[in-house]
């Protein structure tokens, strides 16, 4: 039998983070998320309504993490620089991507905890494109990306490229790598 035993919110966040990109939106349980803490249920219960008040506050934790990796960006000096640390950041929070879908997936649009969180997670994400859009204006006026391409077909491109499955296990290094060439060069051999 599972024991009543205090649990970190960061330990509860990353069983969450687990537990849904293996087993998605729908199969996700308290009961699941218990048992897999070695606490009963109840305990859960303690601290959260429902799973999509849970999962939006783990959310909101993932999104925050981000944005404050994001914000470092300001440090590096051009945007070469600072293309290759938005690349780096984003291989390494792949999941924010998957995240972002399940979180189009919540279901209790009554509760108000909820509603509040969704809140917080579409401002976040806006501020996040805000700041996103930012660097594709600077790389434009360092004339290193094409005025004529609109902003968010370039932001969207970026982001669906953290999003291409490695069927064939290509070395991670070796992956990130070439997509961050396509990206900034296109996959033509010619030279123009």
């Amino acid at each position: 039998m599972a024991r009543e035993r205090k649990f970190t919110r960061d330990e509860i966040f990353q069983a969450v983070k687990i537990l849904l990109l293996e087993h998605g939106y729908e199969a996700f349980t308290f009961s699941l998320l218990a048992e897999y803490l070695d606490v009963a249920r109840g305990t859960i219960y303690k601290y959260y309504d429902n799973k999509d008040e849970l999962i939006t506050e783990f959310m909101i934790n993932e999104m925050n993490t981000f944005m404050n990796d994001l914000k470092k960006i300001d440090a590096y000096p051009n945007f070469d620089a600072q293309f290759d640390y938005l690349f780096n950041i984003m291989f390494e929070n792949t999941s924010i991507h998957q995240l972002i879908e399940i979180g189009k997936q919540m279901m209790d649009k009554n509760n108000e905890k909820v509603a509040e969180n969704q809140r917080t997670l579409e401002r976040l994400h806006l501020e996040m494109y805000h700041y996103l859009d930012d660097l594709i204006t600077a790389g434009k006026k360092e004339q290193k990306i094409k005025q004529q391409l609109p902003n968010p077909l370039i932001l969207g491109y970026i982001f669906q490229a953290v999003a291409i499955p490695n069927h064939f296990g290509v070395p991670h290094q070796q992956w990130v790598k070439g997509l961050k060439e396509i990206i900034k060069y296109g996959m033509s051999a010619e030279s123009k």
